[in-house]
């Protein structure tokens, strides 16, 4: 898979493709749907797959303090995106100038001009251009026009009821992650490189690794026993890890991801860990004493260590 950061990198060569757009923020089964119908444009017409996405994401560019919480970081979209087979991923930033384009615009200068789609797959309730001008209608007449063809998926359902990102957050809240392993097809997991931290761990006999997330806000938080696998090696270790904002070391609200690896020793500095949670076992607290924190981690390890010999 190839990421095009921007219209500009979209090599000289480039001749065609089957594209589609959105957010693909966490990669659910209505996700997974359309990049099934991508698929098989692609081996119909036997040109390259691209989905084009956003960064930041739209809500996020109108309004940073409400957006909802990222399910993926940018890297974990490109990740699960080389994952489905897609040949190429064209992140465009979302700023002033792409925000005030029209959806004609939009079509001419990049659909047409910059990507010459051939086959367009979009969402049920996929808008675009200034002011979200842009439908599946107007799609359809700029392809009978420019020569593209356009393809809209219907719904996604599971239980009666639409698979969407909104619905994976709502149940990320409740720390239902059966439900999420349903919406997504896996259980949901963060990656992130491994940076220094307070090193408060080190100091209660419990080593952590400290993940960068990227994330404004969280999806969840709690104390989880988790699988753990160090992208470099393949290595795979049971823990427990902390998801939340450190409420007993500082004053200000900071998102992080701390994970604890059973059975390890060495060093982790600069690799990746990708952190997949299995069970929450209780949610995050604030102790107000280091020795009242050190007691807890100790019980949350042994309470993961018992969740995994049930399991």
């Amino acid at each position: 898979m190839r990421l095009l950061r921007g219209l500009n990198n979209i090599p000289s060569d480039f001749r065609g493709c089957v594209a589609t757009i959105g957010n693909f923020d966490g990669l659910h089964l209505g996700h997974q749907a359309i990049l099934d119908s991508l698929n098989e444009a692609a081996e119909a017409t036997g040109l390259p797959t691209l989905v084009m996405l956003f960064e930041p994401q739209p809500k996020e560019f109108f309004a940073p303090d409400k957006a909802p919480a990222r399910l993926a970081s940018l890297r974990e979209k490109i990740l699960d995106l080389k994952q489905a087979g897609v040949d190429y991923v064209l992140c465009l930033s979302f700023g002033q100038q792409l925000r005030s384009m029209t959806a004609d615009a939009f079509i001419d200068r990049i659909l047409v001009d910059a990507l010459a789609v051939k086959h367009l797959i979009v969402g049920d309730d996929f808008r675009f251009g200034c002011d979200r001008s842009g439908d599946f209608a107007a799609l359809s007449a700029a392809g009978s026009i420019h020569g593209f063809g356009v393809e809209d998926t219907p719904t996604y359902e599971l239980d009666g009821d639409r698979v969407s990102s909104t619905r994976v957050r709502g149940e990320l809240a409740r720390a239902e992650l059966a439900s999420v392993q349903q919406l997504i097809g896996r259980f949901y997991r963060m990656n992130g490189r491994v940076v220094f931290g307070r090193q408060l761990g080190r100091l209660m006999q419990t080593p952590t690794a400290n993940v960068r997330i990227d994330r404004r806000n969280l999806p969840m938080r709690g104390v989880f026993a988790v699988d753990a696998v160090l992208q470099e090696s393949g290595e795979r270790f049971n823990g427990v890890a902390n998801l939340g904002i450190k409420p007993s070391i500082t004053e200000k609200p900071e998102p992080s991801l701390e994970v604890h690896l059973f059975d390890f020793s060495g060093d982790l500095y600069g690799k990746h860990l990708e952190v997949t949670f299995l069970s929450r076992l209780r949610e995050e607290q604030r102790f107000y004493s280091l020795e009242a924190l050190g007691a807890a981690i100790e019980q949350d390890k042994t309470n993961a260590r018992a969740w995994f010999a049930r399991r």
